[in-house]
């Protein structure tokens, strides 16, 4: 049906918004803006400073900052509108993707386009949204306490919500395509939904390495410095909590997970899959040798997502009628 294709193609719309706050989110961590801004104004902070008073202002709250007294003292008004511009243009991005969902939401139920059973599916859409909101700034108050940065758990929630979101969209818009089935035994379905479930793992721990800033410590590859097993990898707990281990952790299972996807792309002979496996991990590896680069790292980042749509694609089309 023409309005099935209409909603898809929102959706899709909606979906690639989530992709591109993805990686707007990983560019304003990299720069260190994600505590630039110690305010949360849901609706009047969609508009910037626009006086040269309230730029002091608000440069006056983020002096009372750990981040500011702790590792940026000093720092010039010029350069505080830096790191403000990725903060603010990140939560504009996401006040932006509540009205163009809420919008074209309360059209298509004004006109009667939405599918039986989608109504209450698409409200969730929405809720879920508001969470994210809502986690997002709880995300940044960890950071506003006692210490300069985020709590990298808050951080892997956030990331987490993010992912769950654009799956959910993604995954309603290929239903509503209502894209032809192919067929598939349970054994191969079991084997792409574990292949999503090693890939958003990997995500979570690439989240716990960025919070902790763990991809600055041994930036060579295969071996970490000298070793196969770094030394500081002595407890369970430095896993989710040291910098060496976490990044440890992250590598490996990043390439457990790359054997577990590459298998099924060979099962479902999908060569997209494979060249995009081979491509994620080798901007992970590049961004590591390179001590995070910005443009690296926010690639990786968006090839994680990407990589994570292809394979809710295939889940979909494997999935029964």
């Amino acid at each position: 049906m023409i309005q099935n294709k209409h909603i898809s193609n929102w959706l899709f719309f909606m979906a690639f918004m989530v992709f591109s706050m993805a990686v707007i989110g990983a560019i304003t961590r990299l720069t260190e803006s994600g505590l630039s801004i110690v305010e949360w104004k849901p609706l009047m902070g969609a508009i910037p400073p626009l006086s040269e008073a309230e730029w002091i202002r608000v440069f006056e709250l983020y002096q009372q900052s750990p981040e500011y007294q702790q590792k940026n003292m000093g720092m010039e008004l010029t350069e505080f509108k830096n790191i403000f511009f990725w903060e603010w243009f990140h939560r504009l991005w996401g006040r932006t993707i509540g009205l163009v969902y809420a919008l074209p939401l309360i059209y298509f139920w004004i006109k009667k386009q939405i599918p039986d059973g989608y109504k209450g599916k698409l409200i969730f859409g929405l809720v879920l949204g508001g969470l994210q909101g809502i986690m997002g700034w709880y995300m940044v108050k960890s950071g506003l306490i006692d210490r300069p940065s985020v709590s990298h758990f808050r951080l892997a929630a956030h990331l987490s919500l993010a992912l769950l979101i654009y799956g959910y969209l993604l995954w309603l818009g290929f239903e509503l395509r209502q894209m032809k089935k192919v067929e598939s035994s349970f054994c191969l379905r079991r084997h792409g939904w574990v292949a999503l479930s090693c890939t958003v793992l990997t995500m979570m721990w690439g989240a716990f390495v960025a919070g902790l800033d763990a991809g600055l410590v041994y930036n060579s590859w295969p071996m970490m410095g000298a070793y196969w097993i770094p030394p500081e990898l002595n407890y369970f707990t430095a896993i989710f909590v040291e910098p060496v281990s976490v990044q440890f952790v992250h590598r490996w299972i990043a390439i457990f997970t790359g054997f577990i996807i590459l298998s099924f792309a060979y099962r479902i002979k999908s060569y997209l899959l494979t060249v995009m496996v081979f491509l994620q991990i080798s901007l992970g590896i590049s961004t590591l040798l390179m001590q995070v680069p910005i443009p690296l790292a926010a690639m990786h980042q968006g090839g994680a997502f990407i990589l994570t749509g292809l394979i809710l694609f295939y889940l979909e089309r494997m999935s029964k009628k």
